[in-house]
């Protein structure tokens, strides 16, 4: 029985909602097959051509038309389950059906500085601070770089980067890479943190990451990644960064068909490399706003885009990769809270797998600690939310209200004393106070002071569990030749 008919018989017992039902769900993934197999995709690598030619696609021009029993082939082959795992090889991440996990997002163009406020380029000591800050928060399951680093060699700043949070954070890592060169770079950093690549390949700690150009395009960059990471079993994300009205038809359902179409490829090509390779697929789905034209993030639109990719992911058997915890607001205020907490409670509901982008500011431009700190903060409470009611006669309650009777009360029952801490969430920056013990001068504060307070300490208090010596000896060795062969390039291309 194939994956997405198995799908359907699934019991989810969390706390969810539906915005497709399933006979949309199939609907739209078989259009998306239809889209490969009739308009298809442009794909610019030609190794990933021979792999799609060799399997009976019809090529013409590098457009690749993939024909829809192929695709469901793909489909059926990728796993539906994978495991990610901490630097130190502990079990961390179950990477299936409706479990959810969040991190922040990678590459943007601008970080806010989290002394000044200043909105400027990033530096290292951003990403380094980044790794410091996701390892002390205890809703952040993993870690991106919230910045692409500058003052550092421009070629292999994405190498710098992973070498930043690797050194700074035991959680799992999704990172990029500009080209395969800067692949090999951050696999063998990886593997020197493992021991082997072996070690790596069985405890991944770390996923590969890329995507897709709209409306149905494949860089060679893009899909050649692909091929790396199955040639090196490595789990790879590979997920479309959609804007509805713009790359993708102005229509949700016509922008999940394109994203999932272009996940699809991506799939197909990872399977007929080595069948069984880990792959995520989804992306961030978002719209263009028409009288802005920005890309929002903080659209009604956006989370719905991203629960409809959640649900037909489901329906296919393949994990996703989620968006949620941004904003399109430029600064830490109700527009920040409210557009980050809707995102991080439907990609919770939804089922998204990893849900990346926590900390994103000012519609995705800007990376921000303070936004990823109260990003930290709203996903505690969604995941109190998502845990539910249980109902069993312990939960029920009955002989201890039987107990109690009419006009007493519950503090000093034994039942109370055992299950509220199961029970309640408690915040941890958000207030509770009475209003007379908050007006006091030690806590009068707001919610954004509070969290710039959270942000400081953690960055001057926090003590991450060094790597050995030898570990980084062995990664400094890998930056210096990244630094040779960049220098060698340059020297090549100043004598022509």
């Amino acid at each position: 029985m194939s994956r997405y008919v198995r799908s359907r018989y699934n019991i989810n017992k969390s706390v969810t909602f539906q915005s497709l039902t399933e006979d949309e769900r199939e609907e739209i993934f078989y259009a998306a097959l239809e889209v490969l197999e009739r308009t298809g995709v442009k794909i610019f690598d030609d190794e990933s051509r021979k792999y799609l030619e060799e399997a009976g696609c019809w090529i013409e021009d590098k457009v690749v038309k993939i024909p829809i029993g192929l695709s469901e082939w793909a489909v059926d082959s990728a796993p539906s389950k994978i495991l990610l795992y901490d630097r130190d090889g502990n079990r961390k991440l179950d990477i299936q059906d409706n479990k959810t996990y969040y991190g922040p997002g990678p590459t943007n163009t601008y970080h806010k500085d989290p002394e000044s406020g200043e909105r400027r380029r990033p530096v290292l000591e951003d990403t380094q601070r980044v790794g410091k800050v996701v390892d002390a928060l205890p809703n952040i399951d993993f870690a991106m770089d919230l910045g692409t680093p500058t003052g550092v060699t421009d070629n292999i700043a994405d190498v710098y980067a992973f070498k930043a949070l690797v050194e700074n954070t035991t959680k799992p890592i999704v990172h990029w890479g500009f080209d395969i060169e800067q692949y090999q770079d951050i696999i063998d950093i990886a593997s020197a943190v493992r021991g082997s690549l072996e070690e790596l390949q069985k405890k991944p700690f770390m996923f590969l990451y890329s995507e897709p150009t709209s409306p149905l395009l494949h860089s060679r960059e893009a899909i050649a990644k692909v091929v790396f990471a199955a040639k090196n079993k490595i789990p790879i994300v590979y997920t479309p960064c959609v804007m509805s009205g713009a790359t993708t038809p102005a229509t949700m359902a016509g922008t999940i068909v394109q994203g999932i179409s272009e996940s699809i490829a991506g799939i197909v090509v990872s399977q007929l490399v080595r069948k069984g390779t880990p792959i995520i697929m989804g992306g961030v789905y978002g719209i263009m706003d028409m009288k802005t034209t920005v890309y929002s993030y903080g659209s009604p639109e956006f989370n719905l885009l991203q629960a409809g990719i959640a649900e037909v992911a489901h329906y296919m058997g393949v994990p996703v990769f989620g968006t949620g915890g941004c904003t399109d607001s430029h600064t830490l205020d109700g527009q920040a809270a409210a557009e980050s907490a809707m995102s991080i409670l439907t990609a919770a509901q939804a089922g998204a797998n990893m849900v990346h982008d926590v900390g994103y500011t000012g519609s995705g431009q800007t990376g921000s600690l303070d936004q990823l700190v109260m990003g930290d903060e709203i996903i505690g409470m969604v995941k109190r939310i998502m845990r539910g009611i249980p109902v069993d006669d312990e939960h029920l309650a009955i002989d201890v209200i039987d107990e109690v009777g009419p006009g007493g009360h519950f503090l000093g029952e034994d039942h109370t004393v055992k299950h509220f801490r199961d029970e309640t969430w408690f915040p941890t920056l958000m207030n509770r106070m009475r209003h007379d013990g908050w007006k006091t001068k030690t806590n009068k504060s707001s919610m954004g002071e509070r969290i710039k307070e959270k942000v400081h300490n953690i960055i001057e208090e926090h003590e991450v569990k060094e790597l050995p010596a030898d570990v980084k000896e062995k990664i400094d060795q890998i930056i210096q030749k990244a630094e040779k062969r960049e220098q060698n390039r340059n020297t090549e291309k100043a004598k022509k």
